[in-house]
């Protein structure tokens, strides 16, 4: 499965800070890379450089302009988790993706009560965001197939 990286912040030290569509952050440490990958070592004495990470076209990895890139697979599987007061909300682009539905059918699903405001789903400004929890609960998990349709 990818998880695929919503965004990306260096942090001192050679570490990322790795933001997660389905609602999950992890700590990187790039250091490890340097004896393991020669062309990592370019991050090591170039703070400027190692700020200049972006997350990939698509959210497949993390890249350093066209010469470095680590995936999303990497990242997740060895990144440290960390708790954040955002931990579990996903937004609603996000959350359609990942599940396959249409926006309209979780903007429904509130105004019928199967996701509750303010428990299950918040809006922000102009962004809905929804508890990756009540989407499990209510679409299972991402990819199920034997899930409800909508």
């Amino acid at each position: 499965m990818f998880h695929k990286v919503k965004a990306v912040t260096p942090l001192s030290d050679n570490r990322l800070s790795v933001q997660f569509v389905e609602g999950v952050t992890r700590i990187y440490d790039v250091k490890q890379l340097f004896v393991k990958w020669p062309a990592f070592r370019a991050l090591k004495g170039d703070p400027e450089l190692f700020s200049a990470v972006q997350v990939d076209t698509g959210g497949f990895g993390i890249i350093w302009g066209d010469e470095l890139d680590l995936s999303c697979d990497e990242l997740f599987a060895n990144g440290e988790a960390v708790s954040t007061p955002f931990d579990g909300l996903i937004a609603f682009t996000d959350a359609t993706k990942l599940w396959g539905l249409n926006e309209s059918t979780l903007r429904k699903a509130i105004s019928y009560g199967k996701l509750a405001e303010g428990i299950d789903a918040c809006k922000y400004g102009k962004q809905w965001v929804v508890s990756a929890e009540a989407m499990v609960r209510e679409y299972g998990l991402p990819g199920d197939q034997d899930r409800p349709q909508e």
